[in-house]
Order: structure tokens, then sequence, then C-alpha cells
């Protein structure tokens, strides 16, 4: 469903994968990769939301530090992808989500974020620092920006089994972004809506989650 296009951003040349719904659109959505790089998984998340009537866009953020990134699941592909978030920085990933915006709206679209892990973290300072309404599934790098006040519309989605966000900061969340949607999926760990991962994919929050993702797509990107 999908193809690669290229943006032009601060931080350098990027791909990113585009996926365009078959009928009229009902929405836009930049979408924020794990720290694994836009894969198969990223990809096949992009078309899903197509299917959906969404037009999706999703930016290879590693591309201005390396290009073409697609790491397995494994202990090699977790440090290697921790590594190239240190080498990109939080200011090069906003330089391409600002690119991403940028092509979408010059398409005639009204973007938003939609981001997981590492992503759901940079989806949120999209809101803050960019004003794009954003979605954060599971953004445990959150916590250090959680004070920023939010610019946009904003959910949040968390595991109650995710050792990485514990309840503490889920309620820090709360407290300190009152405006925002924050779900508790209590049978969910972290990475719940990675179906291609059976040890941390749980469908039915998954899919819950997906639905309300969705609706907030079409209130405020439509």
């Amino acid at each position: 469903m999908g193809e690669w296009i290229h943006l032009d951003t601060a931080a350098g040349p990027a791909r990113a994968w585009l996926a365009r719904p078959a009928k009229p659109p009902r929405g836009s959505v930049i979408v924020l990769q794990e720290i694994f790089g836009v894969n198969a998984h990223i990809r096949a998340v992009t078309d899903g939301f197509a299917g959906h009537g969404v037009v999706a866009l999703a930016p290879a953020l590693f591309d201005p530090v390396q290009p073409d990134v697609e790491l397995g699941y494994g202990d090699a592909g977790v440090s290697r992808g921790r590594e190239l978030v240190s080498e990109l920085g939080t200011d090069g990933a906003l330089q391409v989500v600002t690119a991403a915006a940028r092509w979408l709206r010059e398409a005639g679209h009204h973007p938003g974020v939609v981001g997981y892990c590492w992503g759901g973290s940079i989806a949120f300072l999209a809101n803050t620092r960019l004003g794009l309404p954003a979605v954060s599934y599971y953004g445990a790098r959150t916590m250090p920006f959680i004070a920023e006040p939010a610019r946009a519309a904003l959910m949040f989605h968390f595991g109650g089994r995710d050792t990485s966000i514990p309840t503490d900061d889920i309620a820090r969340h709360r407290a300190l972004q009152p405006r925002a949607e924050a779900f508790v999926y209590p049978e969910a760990g972290h990475a719940f809506n990675r179906d291609i991962d059976p040890i941390h994919f749980h469908a039915a929050s998954a899919a819950l989650a997906r639905r309300r993702t969705l609706a907030f797509l079409a209130e405020h990107t439509s």
C-alpha cells in the first residue's frame, strides 16, 4: 500500500514511508517509530492507518545519522537503537518531524502525530514544541519533559504491566497534563501494539487503543 518518499530536513535527508487511503482521507498522521527504525512492523502500522482512511507518513528518524536502519528486537538491536537515539538527539528527531509535518501541510492536510515507545516521547514533544495533536503510546522517555505545557490535543496509552512506566509516572502524566486523555490497559505491558512480537503484543488492548486513536485523529486532524 505504501511507498518511500524523500524529505529534506534541517537534520539531513530522510526517507519517509507514505501510505494513502483508497478513499478521500479522514485525517492525517505522522507515525513515529520505536528505536528499531521504520521496519516492516512500522510500515504495516502506517499502512493500517491508511486502511482506516487516514493519510499516514512514517519518517525514518535515524536517516540523518545512519540511513536505512531496520534493527532486530534482540539485545544487539536494542543497544544499537539506543546509540542512534543519542546520536540523533531530540532536536534532530523534531527537525525530521517538522519536515514531515510540512510535507503533509503542503499536500493539503492537517497532521497529527502518533508515536510508539521512543517515538511516543517524541510525539509528546511534537505537541509541546511544535503544536501538533499527538497520541503517545508508552513513551518511557517522556518524564524529563512532562511539565512542558501541551499546545494541542493530547492522548496517552499505557500498559498497566509496563515496568518502564510505573504507576507513579502515570500519575505524574495525569497531574501535569490534566487536559490530556490518559488510558491504562491493565493486562498489557510495554510495546503492546507490536503485533509481530508474541511476548509483548496484547491484541485486545491494541485494538481498543487503535479505536481511540482513530477517533482522536478524526476529531483533531480532519
